[in-house]
C-alpha cells in the first residue's frame, strides 16, 4: 500500500516535470534553449515517472531502473549531439542569449 501510493506520487511528479517541459520548448527563444529546457526537465519527468511505475508494480522495479539508467546515458550525449550540429550547420543562438566564450571568434582558429 506504501509502495503503491509512494508510486502514484512520482508519476504525478513526472507528469508536472513533463508539463514544465513542454512549457520550456514552447517559452524559449531558441534551439539551444529549447534543448536544454526539454532535456533536463523531461529527464527528470522520466525518472520519476518510470520510478513511479516501478514502485505501483514492484514486479517492475528492476526493469524501470535499468530504463532509468539508459535514460541517464543517452538523454544528454543526444541533446549534445544536437547542440553541436545546430552550432556547426550555423544556428545562431538568439541576443538575449548569453554565450560568453562558447562561441567560436570571427577568424579564429576555429573556423
Amino acid at each position: 500500500m506504501i509502495m503503491e501510493i509512494i508510486g502514484y506520487i512520482l508519476i504525478t511528479i513526472g507528469s508536472l516535470f513533463y508539463l514544465l517541459g513542454g512549457l520550456g520548448v514552447y517559452r524559449m527563444p531558441d534551439v539551444y534553449n529549447r534543448l536544454q529546457a526539454g532535456t533536463k526537465a523531461t529527464t527528470l519527468g522520466s525518472f520519476s515517472l518510470i520510478l513511479g511505475v516501478g514502485f505501483a508494480h514492484p514486479e517492475w522495479l528492476l526493469k524501470a531502473i535499468v530504463i532509468v539508467a539508459f535514460i541517464a546515458i543517452t538523454n544528454p550525449v543526444g541533446s549534445s549531439a544536437l547542440a553541436r550540429a545546430s552550432l556547426k550547420a550555423g544556428v545562431k543562438p538568439d541576443p538575449r542569449t548569453d554565450t560568453g566564450e562558447y562561441l567560436p571568434k570571427k577568424g579564429g582558429a576555429d573556423e
